[in-house]
């Protein structure tokens, strides 16, 4: 078993003080923090005087490997709009971990994402938490599926408007979720009379199966919402149906935090790092992170890679931080939130013993300008920097 132990650093474990000392590693889990640890014998000893350990970052909200860089419509597999409910898609099977992107977060410190389908459709389909380095991508997910994705506000209206069908109007999104939430109860409903009566088990229905999930309280509903009256509009069905919702986007989150705050639903706010491109994000602002944090709701922040590259999601975070957000909870909304929100807290998003060994060394405090992530761990491997084609190393 390999065993690294790094020493000195000033380490940020993200559910406690930040102190001086030292971290070991064993195997592909950490195996203890604190001040003068003693070296094993067969540890590597890596030296992080002067330096910043903190938990590998996590995107809550990209589509890495699914939206792959480079390729166009070869590469392009995050929006299946041939019909605006496809809860049956599965973001597994369109991710390639060959894409660039995983390697552009792997050097920005990013080691877990959510990635998963675009908002085209009102249901696009599951999404999965998923480590940023491998080869398989079945042995790089943490959790499938992990939420089902649901979009409101333009992007089903423009998608279907083109093709003269439903969703045109916002209200017609709305009805359409509605009744595929109706359309699992029935079939809930028919699978419990099954069990007494075979004659009235129905065929089986992947999107269905998806759905039941969802009313189940298995896996959360991911919306897709901008506008505030998109994101009421969202948490007005969950409530209805009594399911589980992350709000993603959140644009307009600032101007109802405290209502989102007593209601309780936590928020993926972003990508902020981008251009007012439609009309919903008129009112875009990296205050609305630290506005609805400061409310009480748990707040991530995302790069929605491609739209912001994966690799400045500290950026976002340190611009959220610049505008006012309190930085603990800058840090936080990029490592232990994104964590509890995703599902996953249990593995990631912090420095305890027990927990997944994927951490970062930085040279500075990942808000600093100048900040390089001088050593990036995903399951106690080494994994960036990334070697050169020579053959060489550089970093630690």
């Amino acid at each position: 078993m390999r065993k690294f132990l790094i020493k000195n650093g000033r380490i940020h474990t993200m559910v406690g003080p930040e102190f001086l000392g030292d971290l070991l590693v064993e195997g592909s889990k950490i195996a203890a923090l604190g001040e003068g640890l003693e070296v094993p014998g067969d540890a590597e000893v890596i030296d992080a005087s002067g330096c910043f350990v903190l938990p590998g970052l996590i995107d809550a909200h990209c589509h890495v490997g699914i939206g792959e860089e480079i390729y166009r419509w070869e590469g392009e597999d995050f929006n299946e709009m041939t019909d605006p409910v496809t809860p049956d898609m599965r973001a597994i099977d369109g991710i390639n971990p060959e894409d660039e992107g995983f390697r552009d977060a792997r050097l920005g410190g990013v080691t877990a994402v959510f990635t998963g389908p675009g908002s085209g459709n009102v249901v696009g389909g599951t999404g999965v938490v998923m480590k940023t380095a491998g080869k398989i991508v079945d042995k790089m997910v943490i959790r499938d599926p992990a939420g089902l994705k649901i979009a409101f506000g333009e992007n089903p209206k423009m998608v279907y408007s083109e093709q003269k069908k439903m969703p045109m109007t916002r209200m017609g999104t709305a009805a359409l979720l509605r009744q595929a939430l109706v359309d699992a109860e029935v079939y809930r409903d028919k699978l419990e009379e099954g069990k007494t009566d075979p004659d009235k088990i129905p065929e089986r229905d992947l999107g269905l199966e998806v759905l039941m999930k969802v009313i189940q309280r298995e896996i959360p509903l991911r919306a897709h919402a901008h506008r505030a009256d998109d994101i009421m509009t969202a948490i007005r069905i969950a409530r209805e149906f009594d399911v589980d919702l992350v709000i993603e986007h959140c644009t307009e989150g600032h101007k109802i935090a405290e209502e989102l705050a007593e209601l309780g639903y936590p928020a993926v706010v972003g990508p902020l790092l981008t251009n007012r491109s439609k009309v919903e994000l008129k009112d875009k602002s990296f205050k609305t992170p630290g506005i609805l944090a400061k409310a009480g709701v748990k707040v991530a922040i995302m790069t929605d890679h491609s739209v912001t590259p994966i690799e400045q999601l500290p950026l976002c975070a340190a611009l959220a931080y610049k505008a006012g957000m309190e930085m603990g909870d800058a840090l936080r909304a990029i490592t232990i939130n994104a964590a509890e929100i995703l599902g996953v807290a249990d593995r990631i998003g912090s420095l305890e013993v027990g927990k997944d060994a994927d951490l970062v060394i930085w040279s500075e405090h990942p808000f600093q300008l100048a900040a390089r992530p001088l050593c990036v761990m995903i399951d106690g491997n080494i994994v960036s920097p990334e070697s050169k084609k020579d053959g060489t190393n550089h970093g630690f």
